[in-house]
C-alpha cells in the first residue's frame, strides 16, 4: 500500500482475499478470480471439493450444516458479483422461504401480482397461515407501488418479472421503501449482478436462483442471498442452519465452475435474444413479444436507464391460442421443451401448463430462455415450430 495515496501499487498479494480483489476488479473479472486458493508454489488453481459432514474439535465450523470450505469459495465469488455478503441455500425457493420465515405474523407485504410461482405460493401461504396482508401490485406502475408501501413493513421485488418481463423502477422504488422503514428484497435471478446490483440501490437482500444463470448448465439446484446488514446475515444464517436448507458440496463446486463463464454466456445469450425477439415481433403467427431490449417494448427506456443489459428471456404469445402454443413448444427440434431458464441451451414452454401461474399471464404465452447456440439454427427451429 502506498502511504501517499492509500492505494495499492500493484495487484492483490493474496488473490483469495475478496476485499483486496474487490478494490480493483470489475464484476466480470471478479467472478473469474474470486474463490480461488491462495497462490503458493504448486497450489491448485481451483478450490477442492470438501466432502465432509464432520470436523475434528475444536474447530471454527462445528458441523457440516454450519459451513463448508467449498461453500465459502462460491459465496465469496457471488459476494463480489452482488456487492454484499452471501449465503448459499439448497434451492432458490429455499432461500426465498428463509427470507419469508423471518417475517412476523400479520406483516404487510408489497409484492408483484406477476412473479415466480414458488414465490406466489409462499405469499398465499403467509396470507392463510400467518394472517399477513399481501398487497399485490403492478410492479411496472411506480405510482401504484409507492402508494402500496404506506403502512407496509416488507417489499419483495422481482425485476424483470417472470414471465411477464415487467421492469420495476428499482432506483426510485427501493429508496422510497427504505425511507418508509421497509425491508426490501429483490429477486435478481433474471438479471444477475452483472446487469443490475439491487444492494447498491439500497435493497437489504438480493436473491438469486443459482440454478439458472450463475450455474448455467441445467445440472444443479441452488439459491443464494446477498446482503450488507450483519444482523440480517446472522438471522438468515441461523435460519439456514436450523432449517437445514444447505447445498451439497459437489453442486457448489459445479456452480462455481459455471459462474466463471457467466459474462461470456450472458453476452452471447443476450445478443441471440435481441435478434430472435426482433424477428418474432415481425412473424405473422405471433400476437405480441415482450423483451426489454426491443425499442418497442414498453419497459425499454426504463431498463436502459439503469440496467447494463436486457437479459436473455423472451416472452411471446401466439395468435392461435393455448392449444397452438403447446403444439409449437412440442414441435421444436433444437430448442428443448422444458421448464427452467438460464442454461447454455435454449428452452421454452407455455407457462400456463403449470398450476399457479398468474391469472394476468396469457394462456398462450411462451417463455423462451435463449441460450448460446447459433442464432440462425435457433431461428430455423422457431420458424418450423410456428408452422
Amino acid at each position: 500500500m502506498s502511504k501517499a495515496d492509500g492505494k495499492s501499487s500493484g495487484g492483490p498479494k493474496n488473490p483469495s482475499n475478496l476485499h483486496e480483489l474487490s478494490e480493483g476488479l470489475k464484476p466480470d473479472s471478479l467472478i473469474v478470480a474470486a474463490g480461488r486458493p491462495e497462490r503458493t508454489p504448486d497450489a491448485s488453481v481451483n478450490p477442492s471439493i470438501s466432502l465432509t459432514s464432520t470436523y475434528v474439535a475444536p474447530n471454527g465450523i462445528g458441523y457440516g450444516r454450519s459451513g463448508n470450505e467449498t461453500w465459502t469459495a462460491l459465496e465469496s465469488a457471488i459476494s463480489g458479483l452482488e456487492g454484499g455478503k452471501t449465503l448459499l441455500f439448497s434451492s432458490g425457493l429455499a432461500s426465498i422461504a428463509a427470507v419469508f420465515a423471518l417475517l412476523p405474523a400479520k406483516s404487510t407485504i408489497v409484492a408483484s401480482r406477476n412473479g415466480y410461482t414458488g414465490t406466489m405460493y409462499w405469499l398465499k401461504r403467509l396470507e392463510s397461515e400467518r394472517n399477513c396482508d399481501v398487497r399485490y401490485v403492478n410492479i411496472a406502475d411506480t405510482d401504484e407501488v409507492l402508494a402500496a408501501l404506506k403502512g407496509a413493513n416488507f417489499l419483495w421485488l422481482e425485476s424483470p418479472t417472470n414471465p411477464a418481463l415487467e421492469v420495476a423502477d428499482l432506483p426510485k422504488i427501493i429508496p422510497a421503501a427504505k425511507a418508509l422503514g421497509l425491508r426490501v428484497g429483490v429477486d435478481n435471478t433474471f438479471a444477475t449482478g452483472l446487469i443490475q446490483q439491487p444492494l447498491s440501490m439500497g435493497a437489504d437482500i438480493s436473491m438469486n436462483s443459482v440454478t439458472k444463470y450463475i450455474a448455467g448448465h441445467s445440472d444443479l439446484i441452488m439459491g443464494s442471498l446477498s446482503m450488507n446488514d450483519p444482523d440480517l446475515f446472522a438471522r438468515l444464517e441461523l435460519e439456514r442452519k436450523q432449517g437445514g436448507a444447505i447445498p451439497g458440496s459437489m453442486e457448489v463446486w459445479l456452480a462455481l465452475r459455471g459462474l466463471r463463464t457467466l459474462d461470456v454466456r450472458l453476452e452471447r445469450a443476450q445478443k441471440n435474444a435481441l435478434e430472435l425477439a426482433t424477428r418474432l415481433s415481425k412473424h405473422p403467427a405471433v400476437q405480441s413479444v415482450r423483451y426489454p431490449g426491443l425499442p418497442s417494448d414498453p419497459h425499454h427506456a426504463r431498463a436502459a436507464s439503469f440496467m447494463k443489459g436486457f437479459g436473455a428471456i423472451i416472452s411471446f404469445e401466439v395468435k392461435a391460442g393455448a392449444v397452438e402454443a403447446e403444439r409449437v413448444c412440442a414441435a421444436s427440434k433444437l430448442i428443448v421443451h422444458a421448464t427452467s431458464l438460464g442454461g447454455v441451451e435454449t428452452l421454452w414452454e407455455r407457462r400456463h401448463r403449470w398450476q399457479g401461474e398468474s391469472e394476468h399471464i396469457s394462456e398462450s404465452l411462451i417463455r423462451l430462455s435463449v441460450g448460446i447456440e447459433n442464432v440462425e439454427d435457433l431461428w430455423v427451429d422457431i420458424e418450423q415450430a410456428l408452422r
